[in-house]
């Protein structure tokens, strides 16, 4: 069986963590999650790796969740959880955002809190969980076919588990790709200051291996505390508060669905999702 996630140190200081489902657009199932969490966690722990680039093989960086995943909740007894939450087991709302707390949320909390800058490697379409990858990163490098797309609300729902998009689009932006459920482009995204950088497809990785050693030089200790106090500083702001209320609001919608229709989103979506025909 291939491995959903690689891991490879390319360069001395660089660790390159690679999505590895493109023939499903490297939609996360539960597996690819919990690998990816313990590649991001070897990266970490490794007091040889200054920085970690997460890449993405195939045309697409990700598609988002796996809606075709079988058995959503029992994939978790394959695994040891890593949060605090518990429930996983549970009847009703409470097994399902036991799971999403864990790996929706929760693993992007964390991954965007590992102490050493990480790069966002990204090329093609980034859609609704696929933002959930390159968000918790501190940079994000875009190839110039970049997409970024939450089409949530199509699912009759508010966004994405791991809401930081005022944050990472300001709010009148935020609203507009919530409200339309329209891709971002990637130059789009640079200019609102989501994307750190657009280069052309072919320069991709090249440009973000480059940006990488640079990083990599500095000393260790001192990027540690850079990004903390970035990252504090926007915690300041209520960014937690807000995300905490954001995810409490989509298990209402999971719930409000099952009561309707027996089905996690607006069934509209599901039909459209599974006859293959784009909302």
């Amino acid at each position: 069986m291939t491995d959903p996630v690689l891991y490879q140190t390319p360069v001395p200081k660089v660790a390159r963590i690679i999505l590895n489902r493109p023939d499903r657009r490297n939609a996360q199932d539960t597996d690819l999650l919990y690998a990816l969490n313990d590649a991001f966690d070897m990266a970490a722990q490794d007091d040889d790796i200054s920085v970690i680039v997460l890449a993405a093989t195939g045309p697409h960086f990700s598609s988002g969740h796996d809606l075709r995943e079988t058995d959503p909740i029992g994939a978790l007894q394959r695994h040891r959880t890593v949060g605090t939450w518990c429930g996983f087991g549970c009847a009703g709302a409470e097994g399902w955002m036991a799971r999403e707390e864990e790996i929706y949320l929760g693993f992007s909390e964390r991954w965007r809190n590992i102490p050493k800058p990480t790069i966002a490697e990204v090329q093609g379409k980034v859609i609704t969980g696929g933002l959930m990858l390159v968000w918790p990163c501190d940079l994000i490098v875009a190839a110039d076919d970049a997409e970024f797309q939450d089409n949530a609300t199509l699912m009759g729902g508010n966004g994405v588990e791991y809401f930081a998009h005022p944050w990472e689009l300001g709010m009148r932006k935020a609203k507009e790709l919530l409200f339309t459920a329209e891709p971002i482009t990637a130059h789009e995204a640079h200019r609102i200051g989501m994307v750190n950088r657009v280069v052309p497809r072919e320069r991709l990785t090249e440009e973000t291996m480059a940006l990488a050693e640079r990083i990599a030089r500095q000393p260790l200790f001192g990027l540690k505390l850079a990004k903390k106090s970035v990252n504090t500083a926007q915690d300041a702001q209520g960014r937690q508060q807000a995300m905490q209320t954001a995810f409490a609001l989509h298990q209402l919608v999971h719930s409000h669905y099952m009561q309707l229709h027996g089905t996690l989103v607006d069934p509209s979506f599901m039909e459209n999702f599974n006859a293959g025909r784009p909302r």
